[in-house]
């Protein structure tokens, strides 16, 4: 794949996983929302990076989203970045056993909507990039 074979690809997945956060941020399924709204993000940061590294655009497989942006050459605006910062934690948090249960508590209505409104602001900047 070329590099914009695979933007198209990062793009359209984080797309695909964007609906699917929007539907379980309806039936309150907030823990894995937020998880998949790390995923739009990582997916947009993996399509920035093959855009900007045209010359060896497989982006690397790491999910951490601060080091993503770093390798993608992105100059990131400082409300962005602490947004990153917050949405990169859910990667971990929703993934694994012990750390499920203090994120689900975590997880309320209120936090969840907050979040997803950090996920949608940094995605439209993504997107605008």
């Amino acid at each position: 794949m070329n590099n914009i074979d695979l933007i198209n690809y990062w793009f359209e997945s984080s797309d695909s996983d964007y609906d699917t956060m929007k539907v379980l941020f309806e039936n309150r399924k907030n823990t894995w929302c937020l998880f998949l709204g790390h995923l739009v993000i990582e997916k947009l940061l993996k399509a920035l990076y093959a855009k900007n590294n045209p010359e060896n655009p497989i982006a690397p497989k790491i999910h951490n989203l601060i080091l993503l942006s770093q390798k993608a050459k992105l100059k990131v605006p400082k409300e962005i970045r602490e947004k990153i910062q917050i949405i990169n934690t859910f990667n971990i948090s929703a993934r694994y056993d012990d750390y499920k249960k203090s994120f689900a508590d975590k997880c309320t209505n209120n936090y969840t909507k907050e979040q997803v409104k950090h996920i949608e602001e940094v995605r439209k900047w993504l997107k605008e990039q």
